[in-house]
């Protein structure tokens, strides 16, 4: 049996790391075509844009807001008009998706630099594609990782305390998707068994927001970085980047491309989508009743949503869940990882259920 582990070519993290990014991008190109998101354009690239020039060109463009075939296209084409060598996206995760999907449309390096800790999309090469309303439409699997993923941990804890905490429910969800693929020997993101290795970071990814995301959370509130954040920092979007790709994707992720597709839960972050898909994935696969009080207490405490009303679907029918559970259970879903027959209506009793815990423990 083969496995197979991915990487990305580097990984800098630090604070005030966007410093480094010229020299980065001197390593691969001269003339930098950066893909900003509205924050980053507005507020982030006066700080270093200057030292950026000072070793390579740099055309920066706004991204418009969702990783739809339409806007990779679109960005393409003004690459070429502008004829950089070289692909950089600063932003979120979907701004971060864009950037790889362009790099890969043109056949170019990419560096990434996420402003906020929310998923684990920067290491990974995938691209999550959606339509331009922001419905889940397919993974765009990419032939390599980013060629550089650049941390600035002083951008990322001067951002919202809910980015962060997002990005703990996404990492939330590694050890459990992992642990779901070794034991029924499915694929990872390249189609081959993850690896001792990969089971082991998706481990160390848990134990890590376990230990430290309360304590990185009040850091992030003050605005500070702190070596808690640092580690959190690096949960969130090196060892989960990490776990989920070579470890294997399964029922939580698939449960949250199931909740986009009712309109009411696009105003939430996907993290915080991914942790209900976490506690309903815990009812689906019979887990112990201790680990499932152990994830909802650090749920509770971390403040990631543990009901549907947390996510917009205080209203949401039975008819609604039912589209959530068979668009998770769709053909080609990795919720078919789990070591355990599922059918959709094994998801409707597994997401009622969780709500239903979840309301308890508020009561």
């Amino acid at each position: 049996m083969i496995s197979t582990t991915i990487f990305p070519g580097r990984y800098v993290q630090g604070y005030e790391a966007t410093k480094r990014l010229g020299k980065e991008a001197a390593r691969f190109g001269k003339k930098v075509f950066l893909i900003a998101d509205p924050f980053a354009y507005e507020h982030l690239l006066p700080r270093f844009q200057a030292d950026v020039e000072q070793e390579v060109a740099v055309v920066v463009e706004a991204f418009h807001g969702e990783c739809s075939d339409e806007e990779v296209e679109r960005l393409a084409a003004l690459v070429k008009a502008a004829a950089a060598d070289i692909i950089v996206g600063i932003g979120g995760g979907k701004a971060l998706d864009t950037a790889k999907a362009v790099a890969h449309a043109l056949g170019f390096p990419v560096i990434i630099v996420p402003t906020i800790a929310s998923t684990d999309a920067p290491t990974s090469a995938l691209s999550v594609i959606y339509t331009p309303e922001g419905v889940f439409k397919r993974y765009l699997i990419l032939p390599q990782n980013p060629n550089v993923v650049l941390v600035d941990t002083r951008i990322i804890a001067e951002a919202p305390v809910r980015f962060l905490v997002a990005g703990i429910g996404d990492a939330l969800s590694t050890w459990f998707e992992a642990d779901a693929c070794e034991r029924s020997y499915a694929g990872n993101m390249t189609g081959d068994v993850g690896s001792m290795t990969a089971r082991k970071l998706a481990s160390f990814c848990y134990e890590t927001i376990l230990e430290y995301g309360v304590l990185a959370k009040a850091s992030c509130a003050a605005k500070v970085v702190t070596p808690a954040l640092e580690r959190v920092i690096e949960a969130n979007t090196l060892l989960s980047g990490l776990g989920f790709e070579s470890g294997g994707l399964s029922s939580c992720h698939a449960i949250h491309n199931g909740l986009t597709a009712l309109e009411e839960t696009h105003h939430y972050w996907h993290g915080e989508k991914v942790a209900i898909g976490v506690l309903a994935s815990l009812f689906l696969t019979d887990k112990p009743a201790d680990l499932i009080d152990e994830v909802y207490t650090f749920c509770e405490e971390v403040g990631l949503p543990t009901t549907l009303a947390e996510i917009g679907l205080e209203a949401v029918t039975d008819e609604g869940l039912m589209i959530v559970a068979e668009r998770a259970c769709a053909p080609g879903e990795t919720i078919y990882n789990e070591p355990i027959p599922v059918q959709p209506q094994m998801v409707f009793a597994a997401l009622k259920a969780a709500d239903a815990e979840g309301r308890r423990r508020q009561g």
